[in-house]
């Protein structure tokens, strides 16, 4: 017997569909309906709210299915709002406006919202339905990839696993990276002559190719898949091209594109595109005036759209008209940026040049990896569009000008000695800013002088601005910015939208509190859960202050990805372990043990510019393995994966250098494990010169000693990197006691008074009273804090511990450093590896990667 749900008082709104865009809408509908004339019945076939879609690839990441879920639990608590999950609607009834489900029950509705989606497709090649074949598409469906893959590993150990990708877009390339990292020996299989050919040119795409290659990822483009292997068994054992060739392959993803899921409106007779999807008008009405149809399976213009922003315009159009608006569709913006297997990909506007008479200006450089073109008016004046690959720095500033005359010579926004002159100020009300939620900058001008917005948090809640993608939050931020200063109002120096003290503000706070956790110091000083802003700033403030390892309680989940592992994350999903040498100086037999390890776990070594040796190519289960034999074979971790101390250079000093006036070697390792483990806002790099000749490159370090004949001369606040800057002298002819002292003062110092991320050359530039305050602070004792300033250092050098010994002591974070439930402590042969210039490279991984948060 079928149950039957009836309509309450309130006008019912049926929901069929839980994705992306089936959120927005109920999203949309309740925070305007305010006299709560709707209640809204959402039904999905998932067993699981919506999520972000989007976000797929970070499963495979180390994120729970749970991180990807949309807005939290308020909506579905929502009295007016109901969510059945893992619910299929198998017909619709419109002349008694229900829908039938699966589970023999039939819902009444006033309004009727199809937010079906689309399927991933696969193509019609024998094999496609063998076990081991897949399609990239639901969290299930990577849930199911994975697990097949981990089975696979186990039963067949000896040998390497082999993938094949057939397609090489978007969703195949994330495939692809998905495969890597589980270790798969990954081919991608393209149709058209260049991967990604909806998205880049051939220039683009020749680049892109290159870059995907060296991570090694196979590719074979202007290939047609012809077969899929294995009949025999059931399981998949290779795939057969159209020109005759094969390849072993032990599994194989479909990423062929998508097709809307338009069934249930064909059974009920609602218009359907000649190519698929559900007919709408620009209001989003089918021709059934109580239907309406978004996202991926709504035909609007007569296309498609495959995209989360078109969607989401749907989706508040469809909202808005419920209420009684009068939006229409406004268009779609099909712009991109992309990271994928770490690559940037970004295209916008009329990135192929189709608009007649335009002109390009491209700038390639095949080394680098970087592609970039933009597309301009026949008067070379007009933005129409871009490609940008490998360096996408420059999207946020460019997208929003599609359609606007540049301000400047638009190879200032390609050429690698600029970033650019980012729109600010200049840019134009009209230009939409954030295409995932069309909103203009006029409209964030207008969140602050017209209603009273205060920060970009307070934009975001307000325009929506940034709350999808979040590749427009920068110019977001400079545009909000520059609206309160014109309206007269001081920008908030806060951290992030959780916290209103700045990183200073907030390591004095939780100096004197003595707060030790994240949510007691956001409990106190803060509010909401936190971002990936705060997060690690706290981290490093709790290690400042010397308050115990990194990992210990709450602290290991609030590291960046190279603080969480102890490790260094490589592009290809590996990690580098850097042992300590202090000073550059390491006897023979050090130098052997090292040796002996890179050769036992196959690493890449190269002595790197700060005189140690970096071992590249360890996987995650690996890492205490070789910790453990780098520790008893004397040496630590040189912490080249945190914000601390780097490493102390050194020349060689009197002891061997005929010109050399004092002991820099001796000097640069007493200084290196006197700082060793001092966390602080940025990295910290010395260099000491035995003399005036500047061996160590002292004067490009956040602290240069060099030797004169009366002592020590300090210099501060240089660094290399994109803005190199000499050091500042700070003092001369210090004694070795007195050099030890002026550093210490001037390290703690900077740590308590810099901004997040902020070297000691910009700190130094923005101090008040620049190198003559910071004489006064830490030489003549103005502030009185030396004495405090003093005593913090002795605790930090009498409170050091070495990270690694510490995990390899402690079962709990031992733990962590497992790629799989299954694996097994022996090293994974499932390693493919080339040889360059001498040396063996992993060029794939085995195991987890874990999630890149900063």
């Amino acid at each position: 017997m079928t149950a039957r749900i009836d309509s309450s008082p309130q006008q019912n709104v049926v929901v069929v569909g839980a994705g992306m865009v089936a959120y927005r809408f109920v999203e949309a509908l309740r925070s305007r309906d305010d006299a709560n004339r709707f209640h809204v019945t959402v039904v999905g076939d998932e067993p699981r709210p919506p999520y972000d879609r989007v976000a797929l690839t970070t499963y495979f990441t180390g994120r729970d299915p749970e991180d990807l879920h949309l807005g939290g639990e308020d909506l579905w608590h929502d009295p007016h709002v109901t969510l059945r999950k893992g619910t299929t609607v198998t017909a619709i009834d419109r002349d008694t406006r229900r829908v039938h489900t699966d589970r023999g029950e039939d819902v009444g509705y006033d309004h009727l919202v199809l937010a079906t989606g689309s399927y991933a497709a696969r193509p019609p090649v024998d094999g496609r339905d063998l076990r081991g074949c897949f399609v990239y598409r639901t969290i299930d469906d990577v849930a199911d990839l994975r697990g097949y893959v981990e089975t696979l590993r186990v039963d067949q150990h000896d040998r390497p696993l082999r993938g094949v990708v057939v397609g090489g877009g978007l969703l195949g390339l994330e495939a692809a990276g998905a495969l890597q990292a589980l270790g798969v020996q990954s081919t991608v299989v393209e149709f058209a002559p260049r991967l990604m050919p909806l998205q880049v040119d051939d220039g683009g795409g020749a680049v892109l190719r290159r870059l995907i290659e060296d991570l090694g990822v196979t590719v074979r483009a202007g290939t047609a898949t012809a077969k899929v292997l294995g009949a025999r068994r059931g399981v998949v054992e290779g795939m057969r091209f159209a020109d005759g060739d094969s390849l072993p392959a032990d599994v194989v993803v479909f990423a062929t594109g998508v097709r809307p899921r338009d069934e249930i409106a064909r059974d009920a007779e609602l218009l359907v595109g000649e190519r698929g999807g559900v007919v709408v008008d620009d209001t989003c009405l089918t021709d059934d005036p109580a239907i309406s149809a978004v996202g991926e399976v709504a035909c609007i213009d007569g296309r498609v759209w495959g995209l989360v922003a078109p969607g989401y315009a749907m989706a508040e159009v469809a909202a808005d008209r419920l209420l009684g608006g009068r939006s229409t569709f406004p268009g779609a913006d099909s712009s991109t940026k992309l990271k994928l297997l770490g690559v940037d990909v970004a295209s916008f506007g009329d990135a192929f040049g189709a608009t007649p008479g335009c002109l390009e200006v491209s700038y390639a450089d095949a080394v680098a990896g970087v592609y970039k073109k933009l597309v301009l008016s026949d008067d070379a004046r007009t933005l129409l569009g871009g490609i940008l690959v490998g360096d996408a720095s420059a999207y946020a500033a460019l997208r929003p000008m599609v359609g606007q005359a540049l301000s400047t010579d638009p190879s200032a926004y390609l050429v690698p000695a600029t970033d650019g002159p980012p729109p600010g100020d200049d840019l134009p009300d009209d230009a939409t800013v954030c295409s995932c939620n069309n909103v203009t900058a006029g409209a964030i001008r207008a969140a602050v002088s017209d209603q009273g917005c205060c920060s970009v948090a307070d934009v975001k809640g307000c325009t929506r601005a940034g709350t999808s993608c979040g590749s427009c939050l920068p110019l977001v931020k400079r545009l909000t910015d520059g609206a309160l200063e014109d309206a007269g109002i001081a920008v908030a120096a806060g951290m992030c939208e959780h916290f209103e003290l700045t990183r200073a503000e907030l390591f004095n706070a939780i100096q004197v509190t003595g707060l030790r956790t994240f949510s007691d110091i956001i409990g106190r000083h803060g509010r909401g859960r936190g971002c990936e802003i705060c997060k690690p700033v706290v981290a490093s403030i709790l290690a400042s202050l010397g308050t115990g390892h990194i990992l210990d309680e709450d602290r290991g989940t609030l590291q960046d990805t190279n603080d969480h592992m102890l490790a260094n994350l490589q592009k290809d999903g590996t990690y580098s372990v850097v042992p300590r040498i202090p000073g550059g100086e390491v006897t023979p037999e050090g130098l052997i043990q090292i040796g002996r390890i890179a050769k036992e776990f196959d690493l890449y070594t190269k002595i790197t510019g700060g005189q140690r040796i970096d071992l590249f190519g360890a996987r995650v289960e690996q890492l205490p393995l070789i910790w453990r034999q780098l520790v008893d074979a004397g040496f630590e971790s040189g912490h080249a994966y945190g914000k601390s101390l780097r490493t102390v250079k050194s020349c060689v000093g009197s002891s061997w250098c005929r010109f050399g006036v004092q002991d820099s070697v001796a000097m640069a390792i007493r200084l290196e494990l006197r700082y060793r483990g001092l966390r602080s806002p940025h990295k910290l790099k010395l260099g000491v010169s035995g003399c005036a000749r500047e061996c160590a490159e002292a004067r490009g370090k956040d602290a240069g000693v060099i030797a004169t004949d009366n002592g020590w001369n300090l210099y501060v606040g240089g660094n290399g990197g994109f803005t190199p800057r000499h050091a500042t002298l700070l003092a001369e002819d210090l004694d070795d006691d007195g050099l030890i002292r002026t550093i210490d003062r001037f390290f703690l110092y900077y740590i308590r008074t810099a901004d997040r991320l902020q070297r000691t050359a910009a700190w130094l530039a923005e101090l008040p009273g620049g190198v003559e305050h910071l004489r006064d602070v830490v030489i003549d004792d103005k502030l009185g804090i030396a004495a405090d300033l003093d005593a913090a250092m002795e605790r930090h050098v009498a409170s050091y511990q070495d990270e690694w010994s510490a995990v390899l002591d402690d079962p709990a974070k031992l733990a962590r450093f497992t790629s799989f439930v299954n694996a097994t402590e022996k090293p994974d042969p499932d390693l493919r590896y080339e040889t360059e210039r001498g040396q063996r490279r992993p060029v794939l991984i085995s195991g987890d990667r874990i999630e890149v948060r900063s």
